[in-house]
């Protein structure tokens, strides 16, 4: 039997694709999780077009309707993720994803809780990633969670009971690495 595809940002499996060269690799994900799931990574920035390193950016104005935009040079990249991740997500749907996990707090993947700044720099709201926003909309059925909300053991269990649900299928290794307590998912 196949893994389980998941989609996820590229820097939590240790993919040097930040702004600052770096990643956010969680080993959770990449040790225990990656037993069970075949990863399909996603940079919404690095695919776009975007180098390693580039200029950090942030979600500017209004919380409904932020637009993406590099901290010092004040460049406008909203249109233009966003016309990249209509084709991705048209690329995805083909994949038959059955979750993502989407890195907290980014500008572009972030799915709660990204700050919005005025054209100023203050804090002036939360919002949604440009690129987490699109996929949740585009697949509202898939089950998605972000690194943060993934170490919370309810949030962790209720997204993998999600994702086997979706897959109808129960992935092809032991599920005690997802399931440490013994609570077994089959029905």
């Amino acid at each position: 039997m196949e893994k389980i595809k998941v989609g996820i940002s590229s820097c939590l499996l240790g993919n040097t694709v930040r702004y600052d060269g770096g990643h956010q690799q969680d080993r959770y994900i990449t040790d225990t999780l990656g037993q069970c799931f075949a990863w399909l990574p996603v940079c919404p920035e690095v695919e776009y077009g975007l180098g390693v390193p580039r200029e950090a950016m942030h979600l500017v104005g209004a919380p409904e309707s932020p637009r993406l935009v590099t901290i010092h040079t004040n460049v406008d990249h909203t249109e233009g993720m966003r016309a990249w991740a209509k084709k991705r997500l048209k690329y995805l749907e083909q994949e038959g994803l059955c979750g993502f996990i989407f890195k907290s707090r980014s500008p572009s993947s972030g799915m709660t809780g990204v700050v919005v700044h005025t054209p100023s720099g203050m804090p002036n709201g939360e919002s949604v990633g440009i690129f987490a926003d699109a996929f949740m909309k585009y697949f509202p059925d898939v089950p998605v969670i972000d690194d943060r909300l993934l170490h919370d053991p309810n949030s962790r269990e209720t997204f993998i009971e999600r994702i086997l649900t979706l897959s109808r299928s129960l992935p092809p290794c032991c599920l005690s690495p997802l399931f440490p307590s013994g609570h077994s998912c089959r029905p």
